[in-house]
């Protein structure tokens, strides 16, 4: 998606510090991050349509049993298969399949790739299995009504905003260093959603969802520590990549955006 074209964003005031925890943020911008997408273009195309249909599957609060139907196993099913009908996710299958971290064989990874994001796990200890990587990372979950976790898309912030469930607070940046601008792909950004505040949150800006499902599950898979950190130059962007993992499947990942060449 292109920025100033698909869709418009903007960036307003810079938030403020909050405490983790805390339910209170000054806003910092009167309207929305979102001043316009091409929902149309969204719709056209194939994986952005069967991701948008997975948003709405899951119970938020950590500590509630998450029930997958046969309905909604078919829609996980069926982006995968989308995923894999494009060329980066056929450039990471290459790629892990070369590295010894992935089979060969097409529908064993999807099948692998289906255990790393879908597969139900404990977040919250107290219930049943009530978080997936997918979920945490893609659609957000809230922590004892104290906090929110996740929530790292484009697509799922800007619906949430545009039916009033979340509000936009503010842009992060590093004192004194770099200020975003409105075309760039990634930002670190300040919200309250479901009556809490996330300080901050670190989100890819126009991107496909199967880009952002090839470049962690490459992360993921290439290495075994609890927590990876990968610095990449991207462009004008010097990011941080974070993956956490939850034994065998994505906790969270998301990037952090370290710099870009736009200066105060």
């Amino acid at each position: 998606m292109r920025p100033g074209t698909d869709y418009i964003i903007s960036l307003q005031g810079k938030a403020g510090y909050v405490a983790q925890g805390s339910n209170y943020a000054r806003d910092k911008a009167r309207a929305p991050l979102f001043t316009y997408v091409n929902e149309d273009k969204l719709k056209s195309i194939e994986t952005y349509l069967h991701f948008v249909n997975l948003l709405d599957n899951y119970e938020t609060s950590t500590g509630v049993k998450e029930e997958v139907t046969s309905e909604e196993l078919k829609e996980n099913r069926l982006f995968i298969d989308a995923m894999m009908e494009t060329a980066v996710m056929k450039f990471a299958h290459g790629y892990l399949s070369n590295k010894g971290q992935s089979p060969s064989d097409c529908d064993q990874f999807k099948r692998q790739l289906y255990d790393i994001w879908f597969r139900l796990y404990h977040r919250d200890r107290s219930g049943g299995k009530d978080s997936c990587g997918f979920e945490h990372v893609f659609v957000g979950e809230t922590k004892f009504g104290r906090e929110i976790l996740g929530l790292h898309n484009w697509v799922q912030f800007y619906l949430q905003e545009k039916h009033d469930h979340l509000d936009y607070k503010g842009y992060k940046a590093r004192a004194n260093k770099n200020t975003p601008d409105e075309d760039d792909h990634v930002l670190n950004l300040q919200f309250s959603w479901k009556g809490l505040v996330k300080p901050v949150g670190g989100v890819f800006i126009g991107v496909s969802p199967e880009f952002e499902f090839a470049l962690f599950t490459i992360i993921f898979l290439m290495s075994t520590e609890k927590r990876t950190s990968v610095e990449v130059k991207v462009d004008e962007y010097l990011l941080e990549l974070i993956v956490y993992r939850n034994g065998q499947c994505i906790g969270t990942s998301y990037p952090k955006l370290l710099s870009s060449n736009q200066l105060d």
